[in-house]
């Protein structure tokens, strides 16, 4: 697959460079993951030479007959796989998603309640340096100081007192299930439009391992990567018009046809031009990919990896932040072992285990420092790693930063990184030498 790139030598170098980092390095970043090959060809199709603002069968330009098939295959997939009665493949990342449904539903200056960015929320869910912060009012909510879970009665407290226009559910730090229903109910006692950024769960929402918002939200955006193991992007979804176990029903009718036009006039043109027609065939394979019974499997292999790593740092005196995981990331306050997430990430980067620092609730310290770590397995657990991998990999871990400072034993652990990703091939079709 690389030999078109013999032209460019400098260029193959470097795709040759990255292909062997990600080979023989223990991917823990918890938004990250590896695609299929068919997701890898997919992307990297000639449907990249297509132009074609517009939406399937309403194009601005010629020619997009077969491109439309593309478009309207990932609709059908993603509305199957979450049971959604409206969705749309085109955003070209869940900041753009998320953007769209924030010019959808607000005006500028509206407030919108949001989990704090320090407590795990995401970055478009107003923080003062991300226009959703910039253009809205934004309010946040926190966790429990005791128990870093989400405090509903808090959250409810917040919303009677503030009035926002939005509630929304969703983070990229957070450990635990959300429960949308009592989030509904909030909502609906102040006026809100509830939206979820279901971004880094999605693949084992799809798989009902974990609760789906579409029930119980207006609306409900996500990334195509992550969990969902697709090409970099993002999508907007409506539930089905039905009844949730509160009674309340979803948007349907008129009201679903007003807000799906809406949508799709802020995503093109409002937001977007023409769309990435090779990055929507390949979320059409990644989609095709989730919805096959194997995907269970795997979905369910991420929680266990993730809950066994989990275990094994607490049973190495880390601390894991609200206690566990539901998901597939843990949040690990480093304060105890007098190490910063900085320097933390450095030294395990230099072992050959890729993490990023995270701020952890009530930070003391700096965004660029931070006083933890965020790991999660969706990649390792693509490359068919299980229970005792993440033992041996929480020994990494609690080696590398016993010994930050230990330039031999951080080449050592290295090296024993490198074996065990030898174990557990990563694209072997993919010529690497």
């Amino acid at each position: 697959m690389l030999q078109y790139l013999n032209q460019d030598p400098q260029i193959l170098e470097i795709v040759k460079l990255e292909i062997n980092r990600q080979a023989y390095n223990l991917e823990l970043i918890a938004s990250e993951n590896f695609v299929s090959l068919a997701v890898l060809s997919a992307a990297g199709s000639v449907l990249t030479n297509k132009y074609a603002e517009g939406y399937p069968g309403k194009r601005y330009y010629g020619g997009c007959e077969f491109v439309d098939m593309a478009e309207n295959l990932a609709r059908e997939r993603l509305k199957k796989l979450f049971g959604a009665e409206y969705v749309n493949v085109q955003p070209h990342s869940g900041s753009q998603a998320n953007m769209a449904v924030y010019m959808a539903l607000l005006k500028p200056g509206d407030k919108i309640l949001g989990l704090s960015l320090d407590h795990g929320g995401h970055l478009t869910h107003g923080s003062l340096v991300n226009f959703s912060g910039q253009i809205y009012h934004s309010i946040p909510y926190t966790l429990s100081k005791e128990t870093k879970l989400l405090d509903y009665n808090l959250i409810e407290d917040i919303a009677k007192k503030e009035k926002p226009k939005l509630i929304i559910t969703g983070a990229s730090a957070y450990s635990r299930d959300w429960d949308y229903a009592k989030f509904r109910e909030i909502a609906d006692k102040v006026g809100a439009f509830l939206m979820c950024d279901m971004a880094h769960p999605a693949g084992l929402i799809a798989k009902g391992l974990l609760n789906n918002p579409l029930p119980y939200c207006d609306i409900v955006t996500s990334t195509t990567h992550k969990t969902l193991r697709g090409p970099r992007g993002g999508v907007i979804l409506i539930g089905k018009d039905k009844e949730n176990p509160l009674g309340i029903k979803t948007p349907k009718g008129d009201r679903l046809k007003m807000m799906s036009e809406v949508i799709d006039g802020i995503v093109m043109p409002g937001i977007q031009g023409g769309p990435l027609m090779h990055i929507i065939m390949a979320k059409a394979v990644a989609f095709g990919e989730a919805l096959q019974d194997s995907f269970t499997d795997y979905a369910k292999q991420i929680i266990k990896n993730a809950k066994t790593l989990a275990e094994e740092l607490t049973n190495l005196g880390y601390n894991v932040v609200s206690g566990g995981t539901d998901n597939h990331l843990m949040l690990i306050d480093l304060s105890n072992k007098d190490i910063s997430g900085k320097k933390a990430e450095t030294a395990l980067g230099l072992a050959g285990i890729t993490v990023n620092k995270n701020m952890i609730p009530f930070d003391t310290k700096s965004p660029f420092v931070t006083s933890g770590i965020r790991i999660g397995t969706p990649a390792v657990t693509t490359r068919g790693m299980k229970e005792s991998e993440m033992k041996l990999i929480a020994s990494f871990i609690d080696r590398a930063i016993k010994n930050v400072d230990n330039e031999q034993q951080l080449n050592s652990i290295k090296k024993e990184v490198a074996e065990l990703c030898s174990k557990f091939p990563l694209y072997p079709e993919l010529q690497i030498n």
